[in-house]
């Protein structure tokens, strides 16, 4: 049903905005294979740049089923190139699937987060069946505790997933549960989007989202943990523009 792919750094983003892509989620059947969503931002660009084209993370994206643009800046940059992106922002995606999309009685299987968060989750939509695998520090690195969500993703027959433990460690578990086969429902790889639905981060104001500031806001907020992914490495995505060859 997808019009034809854009292709902007390597990646193969798919022309779907918010309106579509809900549209997407709320029609695909709850008992499907399961299939994932990724939305790249600046600092996942730049991050898949550093990785070798064959690492698990690039096969991660390589099998998403939607990529769709996180970033005004991405998509910005990618009109100066002379393609067009549309934008959906991964945690105005993961509020409107939570609010909007998910029906009364459906399954949420959430991997990451802790006790407080699915609290506030069951607080937000308590018609919904909400179920919670929170995985080690470093799941990565540990192969029986990326064994062990995959397994709880799998069991949970879940119409939908939210996978909260950042990027990369959430698309490539996303990938993981999509070869080992089994399991249904569509994933999402939302980082930290339920932070903001839940109130316990502050979103930048609705004017600075429009101006491609959050980004400015987030460091504000949080300097000694973002400085290095705002000030650094994220500048890198200037760069990789002017040298990409479409």
């Amino acid at each position: 049903m997808t019009p034809t792919k854009t292709a902007f750094l390597g990646i193969d983003f798919d022309p779907l905005d918010m309106e579509t892509t809900g549209r997407w989620l709320s029609e695909r059947p709850a008992d499907a294979p399961f299939a994932f969503i990724v939305t790249p931002n600046v600092d996942h660009v730049v991050k898949l740049d550093q990785a070798p084209r064959d690492a698990e993370i690039w096969q991660a994206y390589d099998a998403a089923a939607l990529r769709l643009c996180d970033s005004r800046i991405v998509a910005k940059l990618a009109r100066m190139r002379g393609r067009a992106l549309a934008v959906v922002p991964g945690s105005d995606l993961t509020a409107h699937l939570v609010t909007g999309i998910a029906a009364a009685g459906d399954r949420i299987c959430l991997i990451g987060g802790d006790e407080a968060m699915l609290a506030d989750l069951r607080a937000l939509r308590p018609d919904l069946d909400i179920v919670q695998h929170v995985p080690p520090m470093g799941m990565l690195r540990k192969p029986d505790a990326m064994a062990a969500a995959a397994a709880f993703v799998r069991d949970a027959k879940a119409r939908f997933t939210l996978l909260a433990v950042a990027m990369p460690q959430q698309e490539i578990l996303a990938l993981r549960v999509a070869e080992a086969g089994g399991a249904v429902g569509v994933g999402l790889c939302i980082g930290a989007s339920l932070d903001f639905l839940t109130g316990r981060k502050a979103r930048a104001p609705l004017w600075m989202r429009r101006a491609s500031l959050e980004w400015l806001h987030r460091l504000a907020s949080e300097p000694k943990r973002l400085w290095r992914r705002y000030l650094i490495e994220g500048p890198r995505i200037f760069l990789l523009t002017m040298r990409w060859r479409g």
